[in-house]
């Protein structure tokens, strides 16, 4: 079972919440890329990519390196194994508990049914 701490899964998911972020996840994906490409590419500042590659860079999706003049961004080193045993927790958790409110309805249905009630569409 994938182990994980509450404040890791906080910065991923924060990390994770923004549609720019997952656009340089993405991004980076294919190829490492320089803040100044990647500013480039989603039409913003400089220093509003830095941002959003330093929020990447603290829950670990990313790593930067920085040589001359020039910071390369490329993916980091951890993985969202831990996010996606979390998701699958949950899921399976909401899974079970709409199987259990069909066998509800189905229940309900049959009740009204054997008692002669007409059933509505």
């Amino acid at each position: 079972m994938v182990q994980y701490s509450e404040a890791s899964l906080d910065a991923s998911f924060t990390a994770l919440a923004d549609a720019t972020r997952r656009g340089v996840l993405a991004q980076l994906g294919r190829g490492d890329a320089s803040i100044t490409d990647l500013a480039d590419r989603f039409q913003m500042t400089l220093t509003g990519m830095k941002k959003h590659v330093g929020v990447l860079e603290q829950a670990g999706l990313v790593a930067t390196e920085k040589v001359g003049r020039v910071r390369t961004c490329r993916l980091g080193p951890r993985t969202l194994a831990p996010e996606a045993a979390w998701l699958e927790r949950h899921r399976q958790l909401w899974a079970a508990r709409f199987d259990a409110l069909d066998s509800v309805i189905d229940d309900l249905k049959r009740k009204e049914t054997v008692s002669g009630r007409k059933t509505r569409k």
